[in-house]
């Protein structure tokens, strides 16, 4: 799970897909963190990617950085507790000029039963669990 993590943060950007009714929908995110031996992102509750997890908890997100990628599938869980919210907070104060563990917006979620592969065009694919 660290590697993952680690490869994200790296990349600075990410997208994760979603689905909306019988559409895909595919935006960029940037933070992670873990938190008690979860991978976790963050949004605001506002927003449709929140509904949307909302509703179908199951996302894919997509990576790409030096001529590697990486597919990381799951569902993810909302946690409302204020630790978790202010670990990832903590973890990317540049997000607190938007959001606080105190508000009713900040959405933070974990993985379940993820999966993550890496790929390259010059190595057999690798899959991690978490």
């Amino acid at each position: 799970m660290e590697e993952v993590c680690d490869f994200l943060k790296k990349c600075g950007t990410f997208y994760i897909a979603t689905v909306d009714g019988d559409k895909p929908r595919v935006r960029p995110f940037g933070v992670v963190n873990i938190f008690e031996e979860k991978l976790y992102i963050q949004t605001g509750k506002s927003k449709d990617v929140s509904k949307q997890m909302q509703i179908n908890p199951h996302v894919e997100i997509c990576a790409f950085m030096d001529g590697k990628w990486l597919r990381l599938s799951g569902k993810v869980i909302r946690d409302e507790r204020i630790e978790a919210k202010k670990s990832m907070l903590d973890a990317n104060p540049m997000l607190r000029n938007m959001y606080s563990e105190n508000d009713d917006n900040t959405e933070v979620l974990y993985f379940e039963n993820a999966k993550a592969t890496f790929y390259s065009f010059t190595e057999e694919p690798r899959v991690v669990e978490f």
